[in-house]
Order: structure tokens, then sequence, then C-alpha cells
């Protein structure tokens, strides 16, 4: 791992664990063992740290779900592939996940704007497959929207499970139970 490397990951766990507001640039460059003016070689601020990364994470998750709505792939295969990115972002990269529940709302404006037209087209594109799944049959019929939030709030915590532990995850099991609980609920 690069300084780099280790400077980002350090930064975005002490944002995970104390979060945005109360982390410092003072108590990243104490994490690192070095002064305050070094914080700056890897970033431009704080805010600019949040927003790189936030907005990278969030463009991956559109790029997946706008593959897995152009593909051919039955409605409740769309949702299972959903999930699968999900799961496959969030335990790889459980920090970043954490920025789009906890942090986003650190954004300033215009940024903090954008952001919540792009999570709300994310919503738009999950709620697509979900009418697509009820007027094919593959899904009960049922009021999408509460059915989107559901799901979303499904895996959305994920990372909390994974973020700043050493845990062998195997993915396709999480997968799997996730499929299993959102396809299914807590039936039989």
């Amino acid at each position: 791992m690069t300084k780099r490397e280790e400077f980002i990951l350090q930064s975005l766990q002490l944002i995970h664990q104390k979060g945005f507001k109360a982390t410092t640039i003072r108590d990243i460059a104490a994490s690192m063992d070095c002064d305050v003016s070094n914080v700056y070689n890897y970033i431009d601020s704080k805010q600019g740290l949040l927003e790189t990364h936030l907005f990278a994470i969030n463009e991956e998750f559109h790029e997946n779900v706008d593959q897995i709505i152009e593909s051919s792939y039955a409605p409740k295969d769309k949702i299972k592939k959903l999930i699968s990115c999900y799961v496959d972002l969030t335990v790889s990269r459980p920090l970043e996940s954490s920025l789009l529940v906890n942090e986003w709302r650190n954004l300033k404006e215009p940024k903090l704007s954008k952001f919540i037209k792009a999570r709300e087209s994310f919503e738009r594109k999950v709620k697509k497959i979900i009418i697509e799944g009820i007027s094919e049959g593959a899904f009960r019929q049922m009021d999408a929207e509460l059915a989107t939030f559901s799901m979303l709030s499904s895996v959305r915590w994920l990372f909390n499970k994974y973020a700043g532990k050493k845990i062998k995850v195997n993915k396709v099991q999480v997968e799997k139970e996730i499929v299993d609980f959102v396809l299914n609920g807590l039936n039989d």
C-alpha cells in the first residue's frame, strides 16, 4: 500500500469512527504521525476528501445499476444483480460506502444538491426495476416506492458490519442471505 493509499484509508477510518464534523485535520495528522501541513500533500481539504470519495463510490453504484437496467435479465434477476453489486462494493469498500449513508449531509452547496439529485435518480432506477417486476407478475402487487426504500434499507447498512474490521467475508453467502431476505422476507 502506498503512503497516499494508507493516508486515505486512515482518513476514511477516522471519519467513519468519529463522524465527518468531529474529525479534524489535526486528528488525521496525528493518526498518520505527521505535521498538519503534511496532510495537504494528500488532500486539498477535508471537504475535498469527502466529495472525492463520496462521488466516486456513488458513480460506481450508478454505473452498475445502469448496466443492470439495460440488461436483458428478468426483473427478479436484476434485483439479484443489484444486491450482488451492493454487496461487492460495500464489502470491498465499506468506508467509502459508509459515506453514502452517514456523511453525505456534510457536503456543501452546490455539491449537496448534486448528490441529492443523484441519490434520487438511483432510487428511481431501482424503483423502475421493481415496477417492471410488478407489471410482469414477477413480484406481487405492492407500493413500488415503499418496496424500493425497504430493499435499499436492507443493503445500505451492510457497510457497518465490515468497516474498520478485518473480517474474512464470504460475499456469495452474504449476497445469498440478503437476496433471500429481500425476495422472500421472513417467511419460511
